[in-house]
């Protein structure tokens, strides 16, 4: 893809909540190079600076939620005899891992809104989110070894975390496509709606997350992290720091007056 490429991203914000539609519906939400990683870096950057966000829905437009590589581009590069391997490096070293490492760097929680098609890349950036409804027409699939790559694009330390290890290896091994309701039960995906009900439903879990008070969720979330990462003594002494922080809060002390006055909170994210 030529840099001058449109966005694949497009944003819209309703109150706490914004949307990042991966809007590339023609070669259904393909993505991966030339300006894509840059537009993920920038939105990202955005949305964390935006301290109204509370929540991100990342879904796709069209019927995909996102089909992968450009495997138009993956074929010139494999039929281009000048690509040096510190070329193949850079690609994803500092163009698709950016892409990944923007939606992981969100600091609110993050909800996927499957669609339709979510292969390689595309179920990779699934993987990224904190929560995943599906679709039911939704279709999962880690098909790198189809195509003779490996899964290079964060999802060998993502889908075992999410599935355990023997699932994800299946899904590695064989290269095969599961539905919506096999998502479910490798408990891929929390939740499976009509796909006429998608939007609605992420929309609501969303709206509900945002009735948290915003500082404290975006630590909740940090910590989360660390705890997938860290060892257990070093994620009690972060809970300590962190707990300390909220308790200083003015969020702290209005759901505490709220909860006493028998009324709902007005957090302020302060």
């Amino acid at each position: 893809m030529s840099p001058a490429t449109p966005s694949v991203l497009r944003l819209e914000k309703s109150g706490g909540v914004a949307t990042l539609t991966f809007d590339r519906p023609e070669q259904r939400n393909a993505m991966g190079f030339g300006s894509d990683p840059a537009d993920f870096l920038a939105r990202a950057a955005e949305l964390n600076a935006d301290e109204t966000i509370s929540c991100v829905i990342i879904t796709g437009a069209g019927k995909s939620f996102s089909a992968g590589g450009d495997i138009k581009q993956l074929r010139e590069w494999a039929h281009e005899a000048k690509m040096h391997p510190k070329e193949l490096l850079a690609l994803y070293e500092d163009g698709i891992h950016h892409l990944v490492q923007a939606l992981w760097s969100l600091e609110m929680p993050v909800v996927a809104a499957i669609n339709g098609a979510a292969i390689g890349l595309g179920n990779d950036l699934a993987c990224l989110a904190d929560i995943r409804i599906a679709a039911a027409s939704a279709k999962f699939g880690a098909t790198f070894l189809k195509i003779g790559l490996v899964p290079g694009d964060g999802g060998a330390w993502l889908l075992p975390r999410i599935i355990g290890w023997d699932r994800a290896a299946e899904l590695y091994f064989t290269g095969k496509v599961i539905d919506a309701q096999t998502a479910l039960d490798y408990r891929l995906v929390t939740h499976v709606v009509d796909d006429a009900e998608l939007m609605a439903s992420a929309q609501a879990l969303a709206e509900s997350i945002c009735q948290q008070p915003p500082q404290v969720l975006r630590l909740t979330k940090k910590l989360m992290r660390a705890g997938i990462q860290q060892s257990f003594p070093e994620v009690m002494t972060l809970s300590a720091a962190y707990q300390a922080m909220a308790h200083l809060t003015d969020d702290h002390r209005e759901a505490l007056d709220a909860m006493h006055d028998k009324r709902p909170p007005l957090f302020t994210g302060r």
